[in-house]
């Protein structure tokens, strides 16, 4: 049963457990005022105990909402604040309490901060957390400052401890995830080359009934209009009809012929959806014609290569929820228009990505056009010709497609 829950889940129910824990003190106190580590107590502590009953509500609540599809999606601004605010829960829990129990809730908080917060900066807010705590074990408890320091940094180890296993369950988690990713890019590839086998095969097959079958029917017909010549009576009928079946014959090959080459284009729906799947913290949308056939391998590939190439930029640097993939055919033209909901970009220049993109298409007389700026995602919009275009005026493959690809800048 264990098993089947992910790091990210066993990671969470541990934090809730904890957090129930501590409030067992809670209780103790409720029950036994006199344990809190008070120099007084009168009618305020009614309403300290309520204080803290409401910031370790409030932390138990943080961590419910902020630990939600922990690790399947980026964490944005809110979670951000989120886990502020339950640092400072934890704290206050000690501050109010004037315990160490603050200390404990810092715990679970050490787990969070490897799936939240680059690793430099995680480790800075778990030290600055723990020693936060610090001027409690040296005044309510009473600890010597040297006592209070060790006992600071002894829950900073085990916090520490925490979350290095939390770094090693999120690293895992990256692994895996990159490891789904590389086998959907995989799978579209293998799709990509079973297509391209089975239109070669198809091409193989039509040349040799071509070459072969053809060439015989032709020569047998030949023979059958000279026999047709040199024979008469009877003979002669039975030529004839030969004859004729031998014209249908080859009449019948030449068409099945053609429709075994006019088949023999690569279906990319089946190539290209496999890396929409499973990509991780990213929805892919693809949204590509009914049938969507090229006839071109080495193109298909080029389109293959090109649409890995956006997946694989838009996980890594735009931190986007959401990608939207448009492919449209006509006119001779495949056009591709890709648009995230991540954080853009000021485009000073092609990263290896981009610039590998624009040569692939270029080579094949493509072209790519990027719409990008900070805070409004990032777009590019491909066109890639199919068939063979007049050279004598220059040709829009955006012609009349979408009204903003004209005044895009040119990359």
């Amino acid at each position: 049963m264990l098993v089947r829950i992910g790091n990210s889940r066993m990671l969470r129910y541990a934090g809730l457990f904890t957090w129930a824990a501590v409030g067992l003190w809670l209780i103790i106190f409720l029950i036994d005022p006199q344990s809190l580590p008070l120099d007084e107590l009168d009618g305020a502590w009614v309403l300290l105990i309520l204080r803290w009953l409401v910031v370790y509500l409030l932390f138990g609540g943080v961590y419910w909402w902020i630990t939600r599809s922990l690790g399947d999606r980026k964490p944005g601004i809110w979670d951000h604040l989120g886990l502020l605010l339950l640092t400072c829960c934890a704290i206050g829990v000690s501050y109010l309490s004037g315990t160490a129990l603050g200390s404990i809730l810092l715990m679970v908080v050490a787990g969070l901060l490897p799936w939240m917060l680059p690793l430099r900066i995680a480790v800075a807010w778990l030290v600055v957390g723990n020693m936060a705590v610090l001027p409690i074990y040296t005044g309510p408890l009473g600890f010597p400052l040297v006592v209070g320091v060790l006992q600071a940094l002894g829950y900073m180890g085990f916090s520490s401890f925490v979350f290095t296993t939390a770094l090693v369950a999120r690293q895992q988690a990256q692994a895996r995830d990159e490891q789904r990713r590389l086998n959907s890019e995989l799978r579209a590839t293998r799709a990509l080359l079973a297509e391209s086998v089975r239109v070669n095969e198809r091409t193989r097959i039509a040349r040799e009934l071509h070459d072969l079958l053809g060439h015989h029917l032709t020569a047998l017909s030949l023979n059958l209009e000279v026999a047709n010549h040199l024979t008469s009576g009877a003979a002669q009928e039975h030529v004839g009809q030969a004859h004729t079946l031998a014209k249908l014959l080859l009449s019948d090959v030449r068409e099945a012929v053609s429709q075994i080459r006019d088949d023999g284009a690569i279906e990319m729906g089946a190539t290209l959806r496999p890396l929409a799947e499973n990509v991780p913290g990213l929805a892919v949308e693809m949204r590509m014609p009914e049938p969507f056939l090229i006839e071109d391998a080495e193109k298909s590939h080029v389109l293959l290569r090109c649409t890995q190439e956006i997946i694989t930029n838009t996980v890594r640097h735009a931190q986007a929820q959401r990608l939207a993939l448009d492919y449209d055919q006509s006119g001779g033209w495949i056009r591709l228009r890709a648009k995230d909901d991540g954080r853009g970009a000021n485009l000073e220049g092609f990263g290896n990505g981009l610039r590998g993109m624009r040569e692939r298409l270029a080579a094949y007389g493509g072209s790519m056009t990027v719409r990008t700026a900070p805070g409004e995602g990032f777009a590019l919009d491909l066109a890639l010709p199919v068939a063979e275009l007049p050279t004598e005026d220059p040709v829009d493959p955006w012609g009349g497609l979408a009204d903003d690809a004209a005044t895009a800048p040119e990359h």
